[in-house]
This record gives C-alpha cells, sequence and structure tokens, in this order.
C-alpha cells in the first residue's frame, strides 16, 4: 500500500466520511431463524497526543467467513466519518485485511474519528464426522498459510518441537497432527494473566521461555507456527468479542465496552475437513478464569470446552483478518506489525500503545440489533 491510496482533500478542516462500497444487502438478509445474529459495532478514536503528523488505522470486519452455506460472518455496513481530517478512507492492506486509515496535520484542532460496522455472524461448526462433502481448497489457495512469517517461524525449535508432537502422537495424516498440536498446547501451556493485551505471538520466544505461558496470540499462534512446520495449513483469525457466551462461559465473552475484548483464533485445513476451527487458548482461559481459584483439566465444564474448541466456534465473536506482518499505509515507522487486531495511531513522536485505550484514547462498543 501507497500513500496514493488515500483519499486526498485539499481543505484540512472539511469534515471527512464515507462507506464501504459493495454492501448492498441489508440486514434482514440474515435472519435469526437460521442463526444470524446482527450487532453494530462502533469505534471512537480521539488521539490525545496531538501534533501534525497524527494517524489511526482501525481494523475493519472481513466481509464474509466461511463460503455459501458455510459462512459464519458477513459485513452488512461499514461507515466513518473523520472530522477536522485530512484524509481519511478504507484501505486495503497485507493479506486482504482492510483498515480505516485517517491522518491529521492539524496539532490545534480535535482528531477524532468514528467507525461504525455492522456484521451478521452465525456459529460456526466443522463436519468431523465426514457426513457431508467438505470444501475443498487449491494448492496455489493454500500456499499462504503454509509459510513462515516474522512471529511463526517454522524451522529451528518451533521445526523440532512439531516433528516431536507429531512422532510421539503417532499422527500421519493433516487431522491427526493438527488434533495432537492442540492437545500438547492444551496440556502443556497455560495462560498468563500478567501478559500484556493478547500477547506478542511470538512463537520461537514462547518454546524457549521455559514459561509455555501466554495469551491467544501467543497459544493459538503457537499451533498455527507447529501447524506449518508439520506440513499443516494453518492461520490465525485476528478479532474481537462481540456478546457474552450462550454456553453459560463468563471466561468466553463480552458485550458492551468491548475495548479490551481483543480475541484471536485458528484454524487448520485438512483434506476431507475443509478449514477446521480450533482455540487451545481459550480452553487454557476457562482453566483460569472461569472461576476464583481456575479448574482443573479434569473439570466437566474444561472438558465440555475441550471438545466444542476443536471443531466449533461459538460467534459472540467477529474476525477481521488473517493478516501477518501488516504494513500501515502511511506511517512513518518503517517496520510492519505481526497482525492488526487493535486500533493502530501514530503521531510525531513515534507510535502509540494500542494496547492501551485508555492512554491512547479509544474504546470498541458492541450492540446487538438483530
Amino acid at each position: 500500500m501507497q500513500r496514493r491510496h488515500f483519499l486526498q482533500f485539499a481543505a484540512a478542516a472539511t469534515p471527512l466520511a464515507g462507506a464501504l462500497p459493495g454492501l448492498a444487502r441489508a440486514a434482514s438478509t440474515y435472519p435469526a431463524a437460521d442463526g444470524w445474529r446482527t450487532y453494530d459495532i462502533t469505534t471512537r478514536i480521539d488521539v490525545a497526543e496531538r501534533t501534525a503528523q497524527g494517524r489511526v488505522w482501525v481494523p475493519l470486519p472481513a466481509r464474509q467467513l466461511g463460503a455459501g452455506a458455510s459462512a459464519h460472518q458477513h459485513l452488512v455496513d461499514a461507515r466513518f466519518d473523520a472530522p477536522g481530517a485530512k484524509r481519511a478512507s478504507i484501505v486495503n492492506g497485507t493479506g486482504g485485511a482492510q483498515m480505516l486509515a485517517v491522518g491529521w496535520s492539524d496539532s490545534g484542532a480535535p482528531q477524532q474519528a468514528t467507525l461504525v460496522t455492522r456484521v451478521a455472524l452465525r456459529d460456526r461448526a466443522a463436519d468431523l464426522g465426514g457426513t457431508a462433502p467438505a470444501p475443498t481448497a487449491s494448492a496455489a489457495e493454500l500456499r499462504p498459510w503454509l509459510r513462515a512469517s516474522s512471529l511463526k517461524p517454522t524451522n529451528g525449535v518451533v521445526g523440532e518441537t512439531a516433528r516431536k508432537i507429531v512422532a510421539d502422537a503417532g499422527a500421519r495424516t493433516d487431522f491427526e497432527k493438527a488434533r495432537a498440536i492442540y492437545d500438547w498446547i492444551v496440556a502443556n501451556c497455560h495462560r498468563e494473566a500478567a501478559v500484556r493485551g493478547c500477547g506478542t505471538g511470538d512463537a520461537a520466544y514462547l518454546l524457549t521461555s521455559g514459561n509455555l505461558g501466554g495469551k491467544c496470540a501467543d497459544l493459538n499462534g503457537l499451533f498455527v507456527a507447529l501447524a506449518r512446520a508439520s506440513g499443516v495449513p494453518a492461520r490465525d483469525v485476528y478479532g474481537v468479542r462481540v456478546d457474552d457466551s450462550a454456553h453459560g462461559y463468563k471466561s468466553m465473552g463480552k458485550s458492551g465496552d468491548i475495548s479490551r475484548a481483543q480475541h484471536c483464533r485458528a484454524e487448520f485445513y485438512a483434506q476431507g475437513y475443509g478449514w477446521v476451527p480450533v482455540d487451545p487458548a481459550d480452553v487454557r482461559k476457562v482453566m483460569l478464569e472461569e472461576v476464583k481459584g481456575g479448574l482443573p483439566r479434569d473439570d466437566a465444564r474444561v472438558r465440555a470446552a475441550n471438545a466444542m474448541l476443536f471443531g466449533a466456534w461459538e460467534m459472540n465473536w467477529m474476525g477481521y483478518n488473517s493478516a501477518e506482518d501488516v504494513r500501515l499505509a502511511g506511517s512513518a515507522q518503517a517496520a510492519p506489525i505481526g497482525f492488526l487486531m487493535y486500533p493502530n495511531g501514530e503521531t510525531a513522536n513515534g507510535r502509540l500503545d494500542s494496547l492501551d485505550p485508555a492512554t491512547f484514547r479509544y474504546s470498541i462498543q458492541s450492540a446487538r440489533v438483530a
């Protein structure tokens, strides 16, 4: 992406507003009778550190997750407002990620932006019994999800660990390898409450730290890295929780103010099954947070979560993208970010702290509308 992808305006004081084209279907297209739930997600940004180089980037929900009858997310509408901005538009980023990019040049004026998106969601479950024909993907479609990234190397300690897990389990097929890796993470890793945000997602560091503790970007990112190192196509899906869990898990839901409710999930591809959703990180979250003092692995609630989260996602969560090593359009910083799951911002003094909405001054609100 280059700066020319921004909409350019001559007057910095001109209010900028717009919508994402190509979203023509009304919310009624996604009826509750078919399992759909519709939400309005409102993100508000206020850059308190005003300089002549204020910029923000806000991830948009994916236009669609899943295909055909298996679709489980649709972006229904997306609108933004950025009064006083010099430039503002929705741009395409690395790996298909879409984001609202806004820039200001007047350090004496408010630097604020609002993005409102409407998403339709319904629960997702893979057919692990093989009773229905599975969607197929070509080698070209799967190739990106076998490559290493800066946070997910497939050699070194990651490759060594993957080979040991697969060998110890006697796993031969892609499905068996993914299952073995999932079980290994649940058994050997843990959720570390002190980790900021969702973690860094650095798979090699996690394995060499001697701790094996982290949050969703760490544990689910490790699943993806180990799967790729085993020859299994896999990817993270970065997103945010938008509602409470209908399954009664306090730890796996958030409604209303979701400014700190970011959560990434993972999925792998296996012949005969298609893309299979998993979330070993949330199993460990249930163990740590569901009740004060935690729960053992043999607790009925943990066993139920463990069974559900290999092959299914409750869609009280929406996905943004699966992009890795993302470059932010117009950024003064040369280095890409590992993934795009939070609002990002920078001023003339450098990047803002995306993990602290209180100092960055952004908020995300979720409201169910249907």
